[in-house]
């Protein structure tokens, strides 16, 4: 087990540390599109129970191409997106790389949701890449 990963928000009244190795991606939805103005977002998911979590983000609920709802955080004060839940799946705990403390960390292992991509959205291209989200 490498170091916690930790991060938070721009103004600093969220954070988090984490003790788990995660699973990565860069996703093309178009929610993900929405939410990080650009092409895609890139996404780090880790065991719920190894996360720690400081102060208090305003949520909004969405729901995704198959029907679960999805819980996107953000904090109140700088607007920053910081994590992510599911309701289906409620035992992971996502976070956006940006919001990491040393963003260099961050290795995207898939890129998801790549049928929605765009021509001008540069994703690595030895990674594999799945029209939806891969079978679990």
């Amino acid at each position: 087990m490498s170091e916690p990963y930790t991060g938070g928000c721009a103004c600093g009244a969220i954070r988090y540390e984490i003790s788990a190795e995660p699973v990565t991606n860069d996703c093309q939805c178009r929610d993900c599109q929405h939410e990080s103005g650009t092409g895609h977002g890139s996404h780090l998911t880790f065991p719920r129970a190894g996360v720690k979590l400081t102060g208090e983000a305003k949520h909004w609920d969405m729901v995704g191409d198959r029907g679960n709802v999805k819980t996107r955080a953000f904090c109140p004060t700088c607007g920053s997106p910081v994590y992510t839940t599911f309701a289906a799946m409620p035992e992971f705990f996502t976070v956006r790389a940006a919001s990491l403390d040393d963003p260099s960390r961050y290795k995207p292992q898939m890129v998801t949701y790549s049928v929605r991509g765009y021509v001008w959205d540069h994703v690595d291209p030895a990674l594999p890449k799945f029209d939806k989200m891969p079978p679990m």
